[in-house]
């Protein structure tokens, strides 16, 4: 499964986009979905440094291929109004992170992508994400959307 309830982090009080990085490559190999943190690292901020992920709405989506990716996989934790450079010029509270095995010849990515942002153009969904009181309450709101 792409996403779970272990990938759900409600509170990250780091204020930095590298550091948010890092943490949240550092919970994905707590959680199995990575073999190596430092690869994963390198590739999600070389893709930033290409474009910024901030995609506005106060959202960012971080994403990496790399050949430490185990499958698949999506982070989602809210911040406290990060500077993201976002494309709007807002702040970022949410933060869905996107792992994918190098090897990956599906462009698995971009239909993660391509998923979340549909959703996430939407009022209703960000709110839902934003006032979500515990992992099960984000996971019945992924699931009511069907981004899981």
């Amino acid at each position: 499964m792409l996403i779970t309830k272990e990938s759900i982090l409600l509170q990250c009080s780091i204020t930095e986009k590298e550091q948010i990085i890092r943490s949240m490559a550092e919970h994905a190999l707590q959680i199995n979905r990575i073999s190596e943190v430092e690869p994963f690292v390198q590739a999600v901020l070389h893709r930033e440094a290409e474009f910024s992920t901030g995609v506005g709405y106060g959202i960012a989506i971080p994403h990496g291929k790399s050949h430490v990716v185990k499958e698949a996989f999506v982070l989602f934790c809210r911040v406290e109004h990060v500077d993201w450079t976002s494309l709007d010029g807002t702040d970022v509270d949410m933060i869905f992170m996107i792992g994918v095995p190098e090897v990956d010849s599906s462009n698995e990515h971009l239909k993660i992508l391509a998923l979340l942002s549909r959703k996430l153009m939407k009022d209703e969904f960000r709110q839902a994400l934003r006032v979500a009181g515990s992992e099960d309450e984000v996971m019945d709101v992924l699931a009511k959307w069907e981004i899981i």
